[in-house]
């Protein structure tokens, strides 16, 4: 189970849609980069290790972690996927030779747009284990799409001297067998969505809620954390929009104890 998954059981739901009141969002930003190919996934995937590259380097400060693709050849490798783990393992160092190309030249090439397409795949297989038959080919509609994408960005939203916190995973998140937000800022946890329509679905306002809910559960397990979430956000890539929130619009903090407690119990777990 992950966090995205534990919103599928249904008293998960229906605890959360009860707690905790789901603003809505006013359409007023059109769309800006609109999707040229049908691989959504692939290129949402791929615009969050863009993102995450750029923000590396307006930020030089940025704590990164290991890529979640990098997990996918590990399981090649234990499952002798000799083939496979070659091709991934040429995908991953291609990729970090250009990210650390760019971070020095700061020149945005169709090489490192086309990594993050292959690190996207990667990516996929490690959450779904299911492998893209053309793993190292990649589409060139898909990498146009992510340069509109990134040159869509107003990157003045995202600078800082504070702390910055790329794909931050959270200690508590065994609780739901894994969770990783895109990134903090300050005191603002962002969640990207590349998605066409404007909108703040109940499962994305959820899974933006959850993160902050295992954020707090880490400072109740005496976690040191560079940061205190004050602030939630979605940046909705195709209108080049960030939503941003206060947690006290949606989080009642005298009812926050009880409802920790409730979290912890229902995976089974206590601290």
């Amino acid at each position: 189970m992950s966090l995205t998954s534990f919103f599928d059981e249904q008293d998960v739901r229906e605890r959360f849609n009860k707690e905790f009141v789901k603003l809505t969002i006013i359409k007023s930003h059109r769309l800006l980069a609109p999707s040229l190919t049908k691989n959504y996934r692939i290129v949402g995937t791929a615009f969050d290790y863009l993102m995450r590259f750029h923000l590396k380097r307006i930020n030089p400060q940025a704590v990164e972690r290991p890529w979640i693709a990098e997990n996918a050849w590990y399981i090649l490798d234990s499952r002798g996927l000799d083939d496979l783990c070659q091709q991934a393992s040429q995908i991953l160092t291609q990729a970090k030779e250009r990210y650390a190309e760019f971070l020095t030249t700061q020149t945005l090439t169709d090489e490192l747009l086309a990594s993050t397409l292959l690190l996207a795949k990667l990516d996929g297989f490690y959450r779904a284990l299911r492998m893209d038959e053309n793993l190292q080919q990649v589409n060139a509609e898909d990498i146009q799409d992510l340069r509109a994408l990134i040159s869509a960005v107003d990157f003045s939203l995202f600078k800082t001297s504070g702390a910055v916190i790329l794909n931050p995973e959270f200690k508590s998140s065994s609780l739901v067998k894994g969770a990783d937000a895109d990134l903090i800022i300050d005191d603002l946890l962002v969640d990207i969505k590349t998605v066409k329509e404007l909108n703040l679905q109940r499962r994305d306002f959820n899974q933006l809620v959850g993160y902050y809910i295992l954020s707090k559960i880490d400072q109740l397990k005496g976690v040191q954390l560079p940061y205190n979430i004050k602030r939630l956000g979605i940046y909705f890539s195709r209108h080049a929009y960030l939503y941003i929130f206060n947690v006290e619009e949606v989080i009642d903090e005298q009812r926050l104890p009880e409802f920790l407690e409730w979290f912890q119990m229902r995976e089974g777990k206590s601290f």
